[in-house]
């Protein structure tokens, strides 16, 4: 049987004060203070604050002297535009000749070469402006989301550099002399401009497509 365990009154607590008596040795705060280290800390915090403003101050003054030396996104297009088109229009100028001098023309006539090639910087920096995707103009087909416009360019650039590589060929194969020497110069800008805007797989597999297309048809490289 279970001893009944006696219950005990509030009258056999004994009652005691409690120790009052300051601690016998030094405290964490007493020693801290003792080695100075709120005031390490308090100078360690005023640098710190010191080198954030510093810095702050240092990156407002960058951002006011990039706003002032930076150039405008319309103008950084415009002159992405005009070097593209300048180049495209170098490389013109320079398979004009080289066609002309292929079919042993006599004398090149510069004027109409020149104005050639003027026609063509006009063709290519409307073409370049409107297809050459720049960050203030992201997007070929404006009412396409942002994330589907490189998917796009690709997709018209790898056509582009396809038909272009083949329209190529099979003139230089089957048409006259006078009929390449005015075709070939911009139908090649074209297709180096396409193949160059392509991605390296895209553009390979472009590259390689034309090539079955010059095997397919038993032409040759003239």
């Amino acid at each position: 049987m279970a001893r009944r365990r006696r219950e005990r009154s509030p009258s056999d607590i004994k009652l005691k004060q409690p120790d009052r008596t300051g601690p016998s040795e030094k405290t964490l705060l007493q020693l801290a203070d003792e080695r100075g280290l709120f005031e390490q800390a308090l100078k360690k915090e005023q640098a710190n604050k010191k080198k954030t403003k510093t810095a702050a101050e240092k990156k407002d003054q960058a951002d006011e002297d990039d706003s002032e030396l930076g150039l405008s996104p319309a103008t950084e297009r415009i002159l992405d535009t005009l070097l593209w088109s300048v180049s495209i229009t170098m490389l013109h100028f320079t398979l004009d000749v080289l066609v002309q001098h292929q079919y042993s023309v006599n004398s090149i006539e510069w004027p109409k070469v020149w104005a050639r090639a003027g026609q063509a910087w006009l063709v290519f920096a409307m073409l370049v402006y409107t297809l050459h995707l720049h960050p203030s103009s992201p997007k070929i087909v404006p009412r396409l989301p942002d994330r589907v416009q490189p998917a796009v360019k690709q997709a018209v650039f790898f056509s582009t550099s396809i038909c272009a590589g083949c329209y190529l060929i099979h003139i230089t194969n089957n048409f006259g002399y006078l009929a390449v020497m005015k075709q070939a110069p911009p139908v090649g800008c074209l297709w180096v401009w396409s193949v160059v805007e392509l991605e390296l797989p895209w553009a390979v597999l472009s590259l390689a497509i034309d090539g079955l297309f010059l095997w397919w048809r038993g032409y040759d490289i003239k």
